[in-house]
């Protein structure tokens, strides 16, 4: 290995623990190191820009972008507010029955937009039906996190590691319906359970602040009903689009970019409205990682770590896709499952190859990627970044959850989902 190779890897390891510490921003930790790597050699201008190998991944950036600005103009017409209060009342205002819904909603709300954009907008609205019921809103928060992060697994758009997945292996929306969906709809039944044995048993029902809650009209929440239905159609056309992919092959980043651009148009909304919505910060920080991990890549870092995992394995692949999906699932709960993914799907990608043309036993390696890192995301307060967002949202507004708070429950749920999804793996993929 050479020297800028080895300095290199110093960096990365360095901007990883920053990372990881949350001592720094992340955005400033990732572009500092990606700076860093250009001062050291290890990456030139256009192989930041322009190499689809070594550079920064344009369909990941612009598809984020791109949904960031369409779930933004949605949330101007109130449709979450309603969705809120319509699931409260459908649960009667139960405790546990209003956890449930608000946790299915944010769940397939997550699968079909992204889940940190979903908890961004749903928590505020969880805090202000839980202050109306006199209930503690950190166990609702929590279900609805990690029931994010579950539902998110389920496709291309999900969750932020399933895009870069994606992206490096060549996969499809549909194939991650497929492969994917099925089990994530046993993890949430599970996930039910789970959530009656951590926190619903524990809820308190007040019939008084109930019967006030039910007595709200969720109709005179949304604020635009025609941009709504507008935004709505457009949404539809960009979900159909990534549906199509596999027959139109226009990539999800071109279908999000018109889609946001469909919605600008049809909303008349001014630019500040729509761009306040853009996580600017979550953006930066994948590009300065994308560098980073690029890096590596350019200086032969991840194929020697590809060819030693390769040797290890020695062709079993039923071995490696359990090692990946544990492994994965611990290592997402230390760190943030986006550096971790952005690190180790070069790396999938120099062992097995483009998912397009591999048997099922090769194939497995990514899904174990993409059900490790996900679902491990669940472990700790920064194994994700929709984690982040929520434990923000919860300090602003009075109701702290700390690392171990979270953690507690979090292990318990990455345990028992991981642990559906050893037997899942080994049966589908290798029947015998």
């Amino acid at each position: 290995m050479s020297v800028t190779a080895v300095l290199a890897v110093a960096v990365f390891v360095g901007a990883y623990v920053v990372i990881a510490t949350e001592k720094v921003n992340r955005s400033v930790a990732a572009l500092t190191g990606a700076a860093l790597m250009v001062v050291i050699g290890a990456v030139r201008g256009h192989q930041m820009f322009f190499s689809e190998g070594t550079g920064i991944d344009w369909n990941v950036i612009f598809l984020l972008f791109g949904m960031m600005i369409l779930v933004g103009i949605l949330s101007h017409t109130g449709v979450f507010e309603y969705l809120a209060i319509w699931s409260a009342q459908l649960a009667r205002g139960r405790p546990f029955r209003m956890m449930v819904t608000l946790s299915m909603i944010t769940a397939i709300a997550s699968a079909l937009l992204d889940n940190v954009t979903t908890v961004l907008l749903i928590a505020p609205v969880t805090l202000l039906l839980c202050d109306r019921l006199a209930l503690d809103p950190v166990p609702f928060l929590l279900s609805e996190v990690m029931a994010s992060n579950i539902g998110g697994t389920a496709t291309l758009i999900g969750d932020p590691p399933n895009i870069i997945i994606a992206s490096r292996a060549g996969l499809s929306f549909n194939d991650f319906l497929v492969h994917l969906a099925p089990i994530v709809v046993v993890l949430l039944v599970v996930f039910i359970g789970l959530s009656w044995l951590l926190w619903g048993r524990h809820l308190r029902f007040d019939e008084q602040r109930a019967a006030a809650l039910m007595a709200l009209t969720p109709r005179e929440t949304i604020a635009d009903a025609r941009l709504l239905r507008r935004t709505l159609v457009v949404l539809a056309l960009v979900l159909t689009g990534f549906v199509t992919h596999s027959l139109t092959h226009i990539e999800p980043s071109v279908i999000a970019l018109l889609g946001a651009g469909a919605a600008i148009l049809i909303s008349g909304l001014d630019s500040k409205a729509y761009l306040a919505d853009v996580e600017w910060e979550t953006l930066l920080f994948f590009a300065g990682l994308f560098i980073m991990v690029g890096s590596l890549v350019h200086q032969g870092v991840i194929g020697e770590l590809a060819g030693s995992l390769a040797r290890s394995i020695d062709g079993n692949w039923l071995l490696a896709s359990q090692a990946v999906l544990v492994g994965s699932a611990v290592l997402s709960g230390i760190v943030d499952n986006i550096p971790y993914v952005a690190t180790m799907s070069p790396l999938v990608l120099d062992l097995v190859g483009p998912a397009q043309g591999l048997p099922p036993e090769k194939l497995a390696l990514w899904w174990s990627l993409a059900l490790g890192s996900d679902l491990g995301g669940n472990a700790t307060a920064i194994g994700a970044s929709a984690n982040v967002v929520v434990t923000g949202i919860a300090k602003r507004n009075g109701h702290p959850i700390s690392f171990w708070t979270f953690t507690k429950y979090g292990l318990i749920v990455t345990a028992v989902t991981i642990a559906i999804c050893v037997p899942y793996i080994w049966l589908r993929y290798y029947p015998t």
